[in-house]
């Protein structure tokens, strides 16, 4: 019997579900609704999350709404929190020739503990599918 593939959502693809006018919302909003799915999200992604809700450009909501926020998305069908398990050089060693850059940092924690925790990376980034490159079935690069 297979086992059923498991998630791990990055903070992009968390606020283009939120935000009804992000560019990538109707993907996103598909995406979320695919019954019987099992999706994580680990601290690294909460943290971006309410960093994004509370700036005044992006979200300009106060701590506790954004907080509030959190919470209700942790309502969703399938959700499961992902705990870090491993430091940075360990999830990172698959592939860290191909990392060059400070824009792929948290790109290469998240694609690291995909691997790492037999997850797949859901992602509107498609430079991830470089940095993968052998591991690329960890990496769901969803369609617009």
């Amino acid at each position: 019997m297979t086992r059923p593939l498991r998630y791990l959502v990055d903070v992009n693809t968390l606020i283009a579900f939120l935000d009804e006018d992000h560019i990538h919302h109707a993907a996103a909003k598909r995406w979320f609704q695919s019954p019987g799915m099992h999706w994580f999200v680990c601290p690294f992604v909460e943290t971006g999350l309410l960093r994004h809700l509370v700036r005044p450009r992006t979200g300009g909501l106060s701590i506790l709404a954004a907080t509030q926020s959190l919470s209700r998305l942790k309502q969703w069908a399938g959700y499961h929190c992902q705990p870090i398990t491993a430091d940075w050089e360990t999830l990172t060693a698959p592939f860290f020739h191909r990392i060059f850059g400070h824009n792929q940092i948290t790109d290469a924690y998240l694609l690291g503990m995909a691997i790492r925790e037999d997850l797949v990376l859901v992602t509107f980034d498609r430079a991830i599918l470089h940095l993968a490159g052998e591991y690329s079935e960890h990496v769901l690069l969803l369609e617009v």
